[in-house]
């Protein structure tokens, strides 16, 4: 592979790969969405209106998690940054062994019984931690493709888009926007289908496919070097 990817490739690959995860980490783990911030709000307050309050731990620490993958991608970034060096490679390797920890923790973790199991937690939190990388490198590296986590804001897009182009009041760049914006959407929406079918039927051995994802992108020549900042 001579060239970068192109970004419809990019759009479906980690659009897909957001989705499977997602839904693969909320079906097993008691609810919990590892790349949703949103979703776990809404949760909480919805845990906290049952008196045994079983999952509010595991919800509750998603949060750091999450946020210490979002803070250590930035940081990454402008390390790689005053070395010259584009930093996607490197944020893709962290998010690749924050799967691998992800699926091996969850692995141990089984048979699941308890969400306020140690391992069960930490399982919860490596996959927030995994999805924090994946959001924040969707907006350091990859923002000229759609948000690849964030379908509420892209399905919002393609309506606007679509009743623009069903009126004929679409421009160029609005034609433009629609086909860049649908591809994640489709995408996300397959695999959260495929993470939901691959753990039932696999167990967490089904991110087994999210990590190879990960792996077929850091096959791509991202290393190129680029002038440092003075």
């Amino acid at each position: 592979m001579r060239v970068p990817p192109s970004d419809l490739f990019l759009g479906i690959c980690l659009g897909g790969l957001a989705g499977y995860v997602d839904t693969a980490g909320f079906v097993a783990l008691y609810g919990l969405f590892t790349a949703h911030v949103t979703g776990n709000f809404v949760l909480i307050g919805a845990t906290l209106t049952h008196p045994e309050h079983t999952t509010l731990l595991l919800k509750c620490l998603a949060f750091p998690a999450f946020a210490l993958g979002v803070v250590a991608t930035r940081l990454l970034g402008n390390r790689c940054e005053r070395r010259g060096v584009v930093p996607i490679r490197s944020m893709l390797s962290m998010q690749l062994v924050l799967l691998v920890a992800f699926m091996a923790t969850a692995l141990l973790a089984v048979p699941i019984t308890s969400p306020d199991a140690p391992l069960v937690l930490l399982t919860g939190m490596l996959g927030a931690a995994a999805m924090g990388v994946h959001n924040a490198a969707g907006k350091l590296q990859f923002a000229r493709i759609a948000p690849t986590t964030v379908m509420t804001g892209n399905v919002t897009e393609l309506l606007i888009d679509m009743t623009d182009l069903a009126t004929g009041h679409a421009t160029p760049a609005a034609k433009e926007k629609f086909v860049r914006f649908v591809w994640p959407v489709l995408a996300f929406a397959l695999g959260c289908i495929a993470g939901g079918a691959g753990y039932v039927h696999f167990g967490f051995w089904c991110l087994l496919a999210p990590i190879a994802a990960v792996a077929v992108l850091l096959l791509f020549p991202w290393q190129v070097a680029k002038p440092a900042h003075v």
